[in-house]
Parts: structure tokens; C-alpha cells; sequence
């Protein structure tokens, strides 16, 4: 089991920033399969694979006690099947935007589901530190110097990244509830399966693709699949089990600075001042905002 794995908090941390930069370059990866492919398609590819690249962590950290117990069974799957129709609407939402937007806004905008989850959690009488209102109030400046154009009008990526944000936050809080109740990693599995098989099918109507549009966006399909979905998820499950919450969401919010950064490198993206003063206002509200956190939302699953 994965509890059975030893490591220092040092360690935990080291693999954390890992899974944050395959997930900050992840967003490179989605922008550049969009030459090649139709969001839909390229959803539905990746997260199949995703998917099946869970299995064999599946097999070697599953339960060697044969117990199956029918009840236990029914709850995976119904909350596969919820989890899975959230994850759907966000990565679909979500990789609509990057059509529209820079790999580097995408990185950015996304993190803001580290506040958004706290602040939802007043519907549940839970209460928000002032940290994460101060924190909220930065990421909405950021937000709006990030995405003004000249004219000062927000672009329609931002907008729906923006929006897939929220759907984000929504899974966080289904995977935080469902952690406790069913094995995680089959969770992810089924839901990977769900997003990936309905996208799929949806991409058969709404898009036009062959094979060879398949083969060109090979590698980003393969890296959002194996790397970000399979890899980074995997990595993050592993770690979390040691590491302090607190840091473990601050380290992984630093996905959105290797989107950036990626962006900068393989795509020539470049931020103008406003756009980098409301990147810093953004991540300076993502990082506020989990200070001093004694638990965190675990896990990511995306």
C-alpha cells in the first residue's frame, strides 16, 4: 500500500515540485496539441491513456487481502461516475480556453481553485480564514490585469479557463470526501476513463480528425496522458502522505510559474508588464491563502 512507503518530508517536497513542473509544462502540452487536433479528441486520447497507465499502479499498491465487498464496490463506482462528470465539464472547459488563450494564462488562471476550494467550503458552514480573503481579493486583481487585452476587455480563454477553475475546485472537494471512502487510485481510474471515453465520443460528432492528425500531436497526447494524468497524479498521491499540507499546496501551485516558463521557452510566449504585475498578484494570492493551513484537499487528480 501506499502507506507503506518511507521517505523524509525533505523528499516528499522534492517530488512535489516534480509533479508541479509536469504539470505547469502539461499546459504547454495541451496548447500545442490544439495545432494538430480538436480539444475533445485530444481530451478524450489523453485521459483514456491516463487512464490506463494507472492500472499497473493499481496492481502492485492493491490490497493483498481479497475482500471484496459488493457495497465498497457500488460506492467506487458511484463516485467514479460523479467525480468522472465533474473532471469531464473541466478539463473540457478548461482545454476549450487554452484554445484561446497562452499556455502561461492558463497555468495561472487554473491555481485560483486553490481559493475557490476554501471559499465553497462556506456552503458547508466551514469557516475562511482572513489568509484566504486576501488571498481571493489578489487573485481577482491579478486575474484582471492578466487578461486585459488593449482594450481592456477580458478574452474568452481567460474567461472559460477561469470558469473550468471552479469545476476544478469541485473535483478537489469530491476527491477530499471520497478519499476516505474508496481506494483513491481506482477512483482516479474510473473517472480518467469516464472523461476520457465520453470526450471521445462527443469528438466523433462535434470534430474532424484522422490518423495523422493523431501521429502530429502525438507527443503533447502522450505527455498529457502519461506524464501529466499518469505520472505527476501518481507522484503527488505518494507524496502528500508525508508532506505538510501547507507546503504541499504552496509547491503546488507553482505549476502555474512552469507554465509560464514553458510557455516562454517552447512557444515564444511573453508577458507585458500589466500581464506580469497580475501574474505575481495571482500567485502571490495563491500562495497567502494557504499559509498556515493545517489540512489541505487531497487529492488532485488531474
Amino acid at each position: 500500500m501506499l502507506n507503506k512507503i518511507k521517505f523524509s518530508v525533505f523528499g516528499a517536497e522534492l517530488l512535489l515540485i516534480l509533479a508541479a513542473v509536469v504539470w505547469g509544462f502539461s499546459f504547454v502540452a495541451q496548447k500545442i496539441g490544439m495545432d494538430s487536433i480538436g480539444p475533445m479528441a485530444f481530451n478524450g486520447i489523453r485521459f483514456i491513456i491516463g487512464s490506463l497507465s494507472l492500472l499497473p499502479v493499481i496492481l502492485i499498491f492493491n490490497n493483498k487481502k481479497k475482500k471484496t465487498i459488493d457495497k465498497q464496490n457500488v460506492e467506487l463506482w458511484k463516485a467514479g461516475i460523479i467525480s468522472g462528470t465533474v473532471l469531464f465539464i473541466a478539463a473540457s472547459i478548461q482545454q476549450f480556453g487554452i484554445v484561446f488563450t497562452t499556455a502561461g494564462n492558463a497555468g495561472f488562471i487554473t491555481s485560483i481553485y486553490v481559493i475557490i476550494v476554501p471559499v465553497m467550503g462556506l456552503l458547508f458552514k466551514q469557516k475562511v480564514t482572513i489568509q484566504t480573503w486576501v488571498g481571493a481579493v489578489l487573485a481577482i486583481v491579478g486575474l484582471y490585469y492578466l487578461s486585459a487585452s488593449e482594450g481592456l476587455t477580458i478574452v474568452i480563454g481567460d474567461l472559460l479557463v477561469f470558469g473550468s477553475a471552479f469545476f476544478w475546485a469541485i473535483q478537489v472537494l469530491l476527491a477530499g470526501y471520497y478519499a476516505v471512502r474508496v481506494n483513491v487510485i481506482k477512483l482516479a481510474a474510473i473517472q480518467f476513463a469516464l472523461t476520457g471515453v465520453v470526450s471521445l465520443i462527443i469528438s466523433l460528432f462535434t470534430e474532424t480528425y484522422g490518423i495523422q492528425n493523431i501521429l502530429d500531436a502525438s507527443i503533447p497526447i502522450l505527455y498529457g496522458g502519461l506524464m501529466s494524468v499518469g505520472l505527476a497524479f501518481t507522484i503527488q498521491l505518494i507524496a502528500q502522505k508525508k508532506a505538510n499540507p501547507s507546503h504541499a499546496a504552496i509547491i503546488l501551485s507553482t505549476e502555474s510559474v512552469f507554465a509560464a516558463v514553458g510557455g516562454w521557452i517552447i512557444l515564444n510566449e511573453r508577458l507585458t508588464t500589466i500581464e506580469f504585475i497580475g501574474a505575481v498578484l495571482m500567485l502571490t494570492g495563491v500562495v497567502i491563502s494557504q499559509l498556515k493551513k493545517k489540512k489541505s484537499y487531497y487529492p488532485k487528480l488531474y
